[in-house]
C-alpha cells in the first residue's frame, strides 16, 4: 500500500491510502450528544478518499463523491482525534471504489465503502478538495 502525500510519483491504482485526522470538538458533534456526528465522520472519510488519489491526478482534475455506504458503529468523545482512512480498492475508468474506516486509536467507530468519480475542474476552480489542514478544529 502506498501513502499519498500530494506528489504525482504513483500511478492511480488499487492500494493507495489516504488519511484525514479530525479533532472531536463542539463544532463537529451531534447536537443532542457530545459525540462526533455521523456527517462529520463521513466528511472525514470522503476527504481521506480524495487525499488517497489527488496526487496521482493532473492539476486540472479532481474527484467528487457520489455514493457512501457507511455504518457509524461507536461514539467518539470531545477531545479525541479520529483518523479516517481510505484505501482505493478498484479503478474502473473514471470510477473509483474505496474501503473506508474511522478510528479512535485502535477502536473502529465507522466503516464502509465510498465511490468517487474523476472530474475535470472548471478553469476558475481554486481548490481541488481533500480538506484544509489549517482549520482549527481539524488536524
Amino acid at each position: 500500500m502506498t501513502d499519498q502525500t500530494g506528489s504525482r510519483e504513483t500511478e492511480l491504482s488499487p492500494g493507495l491510502i489516504g488519511r484525514r485526522e479530525v479533532l472531536v470538538c463542539e463544532h463537529n458533534v451531534a447536537p443532542h450528544v457530545a459525540k462526533l456526528s455521523t456527517p462529520s465522520m463521513i466528511r472525514a472519510m470522503e476527504q481521506a478518499s480524495q487525499r488517497a488519489v489527488l496526487g496521482c491526478l493532473p492539476p486540472e482534475q479532481s474527484t467528487v463523491g457520489f455514493e457512501v455506504n457507511i455504518r457509524h458503529v461507536a461514539g467518539a468523545d470531545i477531545g479525541v482525534t479520529v483518523v479516517a482512512v481510505a484505501e482505493l480498492e478498484r479503478v474502473d475508468g473514471r470510477w473509483l471504489y474505496f474501503k473506508v474506516e474511522a478510528l479512535d486509536g485502535d477502536r473502529t467507530i465507522g466503516v464502509g465503502t465510498h465511490r468517487r468519480a474523476i472530474i475535470t475542474l472548471p478553469p476558475e476552480a481554486t481548490n481541488r478538495g481533500g480538506g484544509d489542514d489549517s482549520h482549527t478544529h481539524e488536524l
